[in-house]
């Protein structure tokens, strides 16, 4: 019988940061760090942790920079990619700095994958989940090239499935109302299944500026029950209350540092290729990012040296759709590349 290992919550600080993460496991196992995207905290990565813990590995979930108990600063520069792998670097020498299975979803994907091009010895594999590595940057101007055309006309979407990228780019501040206006609704009209009947027709995500916001005139969320086969009620609490402290600005100022995470792409030694083995797990209905309906993954192909893709029948929150799909494609992986 599998040992259990119930999730602990830490802190460690710097003089430039602090961070908050939850850990699962045998501290002298091997690390696999998993890295949380927007807008969600670390005990995203519960179902993957406690069954990764239970097989000898160590697992790490930070809060990200902006989000739960980490720093939050106040200005958006201080969310650039750099300073979150920086974060990161800290806290890995923090836990002993051996070699990692470094695991993202959503924007945890662009750091979890910035970090194994500019510090390679830290990596010992990647895996990015739904959000595929973009070299030159996860930048408004490197995804607009790789819309599919036949799907978002130019004259009608001109930023495609990233119309919401924009609209935070424009409006920034009324998005930040209007998801604060009422937290737990917002979390709850977020976190939905994907469905497959999406596949081939304009997402949501494109028409953001054509109804102004997110919300549209109300400018709040409407008022929908969590889905519970996603988030466990008491880590949906959890994600509600942790957002109640934040709110939505230091997670959307994720956003508002193309230049410099295009410059920072650049400086990645060897081109940003990876050498590491990297294992991208693809949702087949995910209207923002799926790579078998558009060329968003054309990037990763050409700079992953050792590329393996899964595809499972989910949308965009791939590890609470499909939690143990997911563990099972991280296994398999580990497993086929002796990692």
């Amino acid at each position: 019988m599998a040992t259990s290992f119930p999730l602990t919550d830490n802190t460690f600080s710097t003089p430039r940061h602090t961070t908050h993460y939850w850990e699962a496991g045998t501290v002298g196992g091997p690390l696999m760090i998993f890295l949380h995207g927007w807008p969600e905290i670390g005990l995203v990565w519960r179902a993957q942790m406690e069954t990764f813990a239970s097989e000898g590995w160590r697992c790490i979930a930070p809060d990200m920079r902006g989000y739960g108990g980490s720093s939050a600063p106040s200005v958006p520069e201080a969310y650039a990619i750099r300073e979150i792998v920086d974060d990161m670097v800290e806290l890995h020498d923090h836990l002993g700095a051996s070699p990692a299975i470094w695991v993202g979803h959503d924007l945890g994907s662009p750091v979890a994958a910035a970090l194994a091009a500019h510090h390679a010895k830290r990596s010992r594999g990647v895996v990015l989940i739904s959000v595929p590595y973009v070299p030159d940057a996860f930048a408004l101007p490197n995804l607009l090239p790789l819309i599919d055309r036949k799907l978002y006309p130019f004259d009608q979407y001109p930023d495609g499935q990233w119309d919401y990228y924009r609209f935070y780019l424009t409006n920034f501040d009324q998005t930040i109302s209007d998801f604060d206006a009422d937290i737990r609704a917002s979390l709850a009209a977020i976190f939905r299944s994907g469905n497959p009947d999406s596949v081939g027709k304009v997402y949501r995500s494109a028409i953001i500026t054509r109804n102004g916001g997110w919300f549209g005139p109300d400018h709040h969320a409407p008022a929908v029950q969590p889905d519970l086969a996603l988030w466990p009620q008491s880590d949906f609490d959890a994600l509600v209350d942790a957002f109640r402290v934040t709110g939505f600005r230091p997670g959307n100022s994720w956003y508002l540092n193309d230049s410099a995470n295009i410059a920072y792409a650049h400086a990645a030694p060897n081109g940003g290729h990876l050498r590491q083995p990297v294992l991208f797990i693809n949702g087949e209905f995910d209207g923002l990012c799926d790579i078998t309906h558009n060329r968003s993954g054309e990037g990763m192909i050409s700079a992953c040296q050792d590329l393996t893709v899964v595809n499972l029948p989910s949308g965009h929150w791939l590890p609470l759709e499909r939690k143990a799909e997911v563990t099972e494609a991280v296994r398999s992986w580990l497993k086929t590349k002796a990692l």
